[in-house]
């Protein structure tokens, strides 16, 4: 029989990229081509025989969520496996081992079910462990609180992510608690049937009350810690921000950002590409004065405004989406934090003392 899988990687787990935003994709875990004298047989039992560290209920999850495939498309648990079917398994995430240690920690949890939560993340808090940042994550937070669900057991790194926001973003994240559920919002975030909106405080006005930016975003091949905007689409991936102006401050404009896509740092680097990056955003050269006076007094203010904000004013608002078991259509907001107020207050009381 010919088989080329990963033996050690596992059914449905969540995105677990360092910091990085949402990326729509999806990876290859398991690819099985069905030996030509194999008997009639259940996809489900089928699978069961094959993977390991895995159970019948999750394979049915991962099949159920169309997560499996056969000869390229959705089958039912029920489906008779047939010599030379090619069944693959891909999941929003790349395989990977490791483990996590879960930490109690104060959470701001909004909502909660037996399927799923929404999870209000702090600026300065790490989505997953990585490389300097094995402790203090939103992960382990996670992994501790899920300790005794499927998503979250032995300390494996897979405690419901099925998206994430940077460090230093505010915001909502939608966590999974079950391997149905995650797999679920996984593909709704693939085929960007998520609504997700995000405020924005950026440099300069944008042209018109709203607009949209188009341009594949890759790696920067100058520095590949950023991500870069290559409108031509000569690399990177297709990406799409929609965005409205709310209110202007002078210097800087309140935008809320709508996400067609999900590409790492999607909103930060078209925001700079098209010359209006995000205000305190050290990455994308949104740390210095970009639009004003060239005063000591208007420098003065700029920097106490970066030190009530030491971090790209970005914060995921909203995220609306369908519950993976009731079929209920799902809508939470998040109020802006304190710093991301102060700041906005302290550039509203800008704008109407030069209005005087």
């Amino acid at each position: 029989m010919a088989e080329d899988f990963d033996e050690h990687s596992s059914l449905p787990r969540a995105a677990d990229e360092e910091s990085w935003e949402e990326e729509d994709e999806l990876y290859e875990h398991h690819r099985i081509v069905v030996d030509r004298g194999q008997e009639l047989l259940r996809i489900d039992k089928f699978l069961l025989n094959r993977l390991g560290n895995t159970s019948r209920n999750k394979i049915q999850d991962a099949i159920r969520a169309e997560a499996v495939q056969v000869n390229g498309a959705a089958v039912k648990p029920n489906y008779r496996v047939k010599p030379q079917d090619t069944i693959t398994i891909t999941l929003p995430e790349p395989p990977r081992e490791g483990k996590v240690v879960p930490e109690p920690m104060e959470l701001d949890i909004r909502y909660e079910d037996e399927e799923l939560l929404i999870v209000n993340k702090p600026a300065g808090m790490v989505v997953h462990p990585a490389y300097g940042n094995w402790q203090g994550t939103l992960v382990n937070g996670l992994a501790y609180h899920l300790e005794n669900l499927p998503t979250g057991r032995n300390g494996e790194i897979r405690p419901g992510l099925v998206h994430r926001i940077d460090k230093d973003t505010s915001g909502l994240l939608v966590i999974g608690k079950t391997e149905f559920a995650m797999t679920h919002l996984s593909l709704q975030f693939f085929h960007h049937t998520i609504q997700r909106s995000y405020l924005a405080l950026v440099w300069g006005c944008p042209a018109g009350p709203a607009g949209t930016i188009r341009g594949h975003i890759g790696r920067s091949l100058r520095d590949r810690k950023v991500q870069a905007v290559y409108p031509n689409g000569e690399q990177g991936k297709h990406a799409v921000t929609h965005y409205e102006v709310l209110q202007e401050f002078g210097p800087v404009t309140l935008l809320r950002c709508v996400l067609e896509t999900g590409r790492t740092h999607q909103i930060r680097a078209h925001m700079q590409h098209i010359g209006h990056p995000l205000f305190a955003d050290a990455t994308y050269g949104g740390d210095r004065i970009r639009v004003g006076q060239n005063t000591a007094s208007y420098r003065a203010f700029v920097e106490n405004a970066f030190q009530l904000m030491p971090r790209q004013a970005l914060h995921a608002r909203s995220l609306g989406f369908v519950h993976p078991a009731s079929g209920a259509n799902l809508y939470f907001e998040a109020e802006l934090p304190a710093d991301f107020s102060a700041v906005l207050a302290k550039w509203e009381q800008y704008a109407a003392t030069q209005a005087k």
